[in-house]
């Protein structure tokens, strides 16, 4: 029940942004995509700035996190490059 809570709360938050944007909800496709951007990256803000505290780079923090790979999620060509390398294993066995 807490996250539900939680996930109003954001969705009010947004919505009085939204609000004060003068964007109307649905919002334009552009917008909307920014803005789900944006909650992707702010999503990696607290343990990427955990890492950048504690003195680690800003691309090793990037990768003890997994921040790239939440963000953009897995890449098209990385995926066949995946499915190709586990293909040639099995002909392999």
């Amino acid at each position: 029940m807490k996250l539900y809570v939680l996930s109003l709360g954001a969705g009010l938050l947004v919505g009085i942004v939204y609000s004060l944007l003068n964007v109307r909800s649905p919002a334009p496709p552009l917008v909307a995509l920014v803005g789900l951007l944006g909650i992707l990256i702010g999503e990696q803000v607290i343990p990427v700035g955990k890492h950048l505290l504690a003195g680690t780079a800003f691309s090793t923090a990037c990768d003890k996190t997994h921040a790239v790979k939440h963000v953009f999620g897995q890449l098209p060509g990385r995926h066949a490059a995946a499915q190709q390398a586990q293909s040639m294993e099995g002909k392999q066995s």
